[in-house]
């Protein structure tokens, strides 16, 4: 480079650089624009329809520079109080003028198209609160709550979901767990205001086919989750104010699999779970035909990922919590459940431990006398007495361990055992005496198996020399495997005392080959005997009590 160049030389201007920035961010804006035109229809009519399409995800790492200078107040600090109420300030305004340009030119769209942009990016903004939950009771002070929650019933749809995504954010789980004083102000709020009831209207008039929609209707339901997790009354709430509902109509719409409907399962597996009222709203709406129906699907094939194995264990988990409510084991029996659930057990799909779980919880309990019948009619001794003979190996029962498994298999024999009557409680009995009665092998070889397990357990508790009260020593031994040892005595218990008498010689003769006494089995029984009740059918309870006593007598 010779000395003119030198001379000659200049550099670059910060002023045109700054310049290209605009110009860069004026391209965006009108970038934005143009998508937002392309959706506009020439009739009047649609003008209601008109939305404006929210950024792609493509300039995501722009909107979070941008969100980080919003942090910032003039002078360089955090986001605090006089830059939020600003932010409010200018959030209401633009809410403001939006709802204005709308009410005077509702058939142009292009005169609010301007406005409508800057509401959303107004909403953009107002992420940055969701970094300082301490400005929460502020921010519920300015009446942000029912300002955002107005606009979930805006006609833009874009606006909508953008709502949805900051609420979203704003009762992120781990922000109301690190502040839970802050967030408990803005969550009451919210409650106030019915937000599950708006999240419910908005969710019906999304589209799922449009990506950013199908986003809005997942943040929704993460909304909702995160309310849960602080507020379990919001269980019945939303329940109440539509979302059950929306949900069975989700699950039962012909889509394809998607993370939405395994969110759905999740959501409704919640709901369920605590919560009676919901048991016999989801009967109410239909909703056990319409899991039945989700759940056939299984029956023949296994789920083709991991995402929709979870959804099928979720939908399975949701029939097991609506059947602890009566009248469902009915629309149960009609919707014929047993003969899906004895299928799957038959099928050996990786539908079967569901299966199995479904099956253990419609039959237990005086109302599952009518399902105990109905099992045995339709054949399904000959699916539950090979599960009871040989436990199926790790692979092939994934998810569920063996003692669970065996678990379930007793407890539906024992089910069995304690309601049938009749015919059907012969052709039960006579199971026991078949092929040089190998079941009653198998049942004093489980009872050694649990007796041990449970030994095994109150050594551990003696030798640490606990100082739990009885009901916690108790629930341990019931941890430990007393629950399926005590299934597994009643068994015995019952073919001992209205089987053949060659059953009894069977497991008198292997109690004395290992040198066991009919006195261990006795104290079971008897200690199990004592703890039935804190129910509310004492005469029910009592009736079994003393049921048990009988059979000990003749034992």
């Amino acid at each position: 480079m010779d000395v003119g160049e030198l001379l000659s030389f200049q550099p670059k201007s910060l002023a045109k650089r700054e310049a290209s920035e605009e110009d860069e961010l004026d391209a965006e804006r009108q970038k934005k624009r143009s998508k937002f035109q392309s959706k506009l229809k020439p009739a009047a009519k649609a003008a209601a329809e008109t939305t404006y399409l929210a950024p792609m995800n493509d300039e995501v790492p722009k909107r979070e520079e941008l969100l980080k200078l919003v942090e910032q107040d003039e002078s360089g600090d955090a986001l605090d109080e006089n830059a939020l109420k600003r932010m409010i300030l200018n959030f209401e305004k633009k809410v403001l003028k939006n709802q204005e340009l709308r009410v005077k030119f509702p058939d142009v769209p292009e005169k609010f198209m301007e406005a409508e942009l800057e509401l959303h990016e107004a909403i953009q903004e107002l992420h940055a609160l969701a970094t300082v939950p301490e400005l929460y009771e502020l921010a519920v002070e300015q009446k942000l709550g029912p300002a955002l929650l107005g606009l979930l019933s805006h006609e833009n749809t874009d606006i909508s979901v953008a709502v949805v995504n900051l609420l979203q954010e704003l009762t992120d789980i781990d922000t109301l767990n690190e502040s839970q004083e802050e967030a408990s102000v803005l969550i009451d709020s919210l409650l106030e205001q019915q937000i599950c009831s708006l999240l419910v209207h908005n969710l019906e008039r999304l589209d799922e086919r449009q990506r950013e929609e199908s986003d809005g209707v997942h943040n929704s339901l993460a909304i909702v989750e995160n309310l849960t997790e602080t507020r379990p009354e919001v269980c019945l709430q939303s329940a109440q104010q539509g979302l059950l509902k929306w949900i069975m109509k989700r699950l039962k719409a012909k889509m394809p699999f998607d993370a939405n409907k395994l969110y759905c399962s999740e959501i409704l597996a919640v709901l369920l779970q605590g919560t009676p009222e919901n048991r016999q709203l989801l009967g109410d709406l239909e909703g056990i035909d319409i899991l039945l129906q989700q759940l056939a699907i299984f029956k023949r094939q296994d789920p083709k990922s991991s995402e929709e194995q979870e959804m099928m264990e979720n939908l399975f988990d949701c029939v097991c919590s609506s059947l602890a409510y009566a009248p469902n084991r009915d629309k149960f029996l009609k919707g014929e459940g047993l003969q899906l659930m004895n299928l799957m057990l038959r099928e050996k799909k990786m539908s079967r431990n569901g299966a199995l779980k479904v099956l253990d919880h419609s039959l237990n309990g005086e109302v599952g006398r009518e399902n105990c019948s109905k099992f045995i009619d339709i054949l399904g001794l000959r699916t539950i007495f090979p599960l009871f003979m040989k436990t199926p190996k790790k692979q092939k029962r994934k998810g569920m361990s063996a003692e669970e498994y065996e678990e379930h298999v007793v407890s539906v024999v024992s089910s069995l055992l304690k309601w049938c009557r009749g015919s059907q409680r012969s052709r039960l009995l006579i199971k026991f005496t078949e092929n040089d009665h190998e079941k009653v092998d198998r049942l004093m070889e489980l009872h050694f198996k649990y007796f041990d397990k449970v030994q095994a357990v109150d050594a551990r508790m003696q030798r640490d020399d606990d100082e739990d009260d009885n009901e916690e020593i108790y629930l341990k031994r019931l941890e430990g495997g007393l629950f399926t040892l005590q299934f597994i005595d009643y068994i015995m218990l019952e073919v001992c005392a209205t089987g053949a008498a060659s059953v009894k010689q069977r497991v008198q003769h292997t109690l004395n080959l290992r040198k066991a006494s009919v006195k261990t089995i006795r104290e079971i029984m008897r200690e199990y005997a004592g703890n039935i009740g804190d129910g509310d059918d004492n005469e029910a309870e009592e009736e079994e009590k003393q049921h048990i006593l009988q059979l000990l007598d003749k034992f």
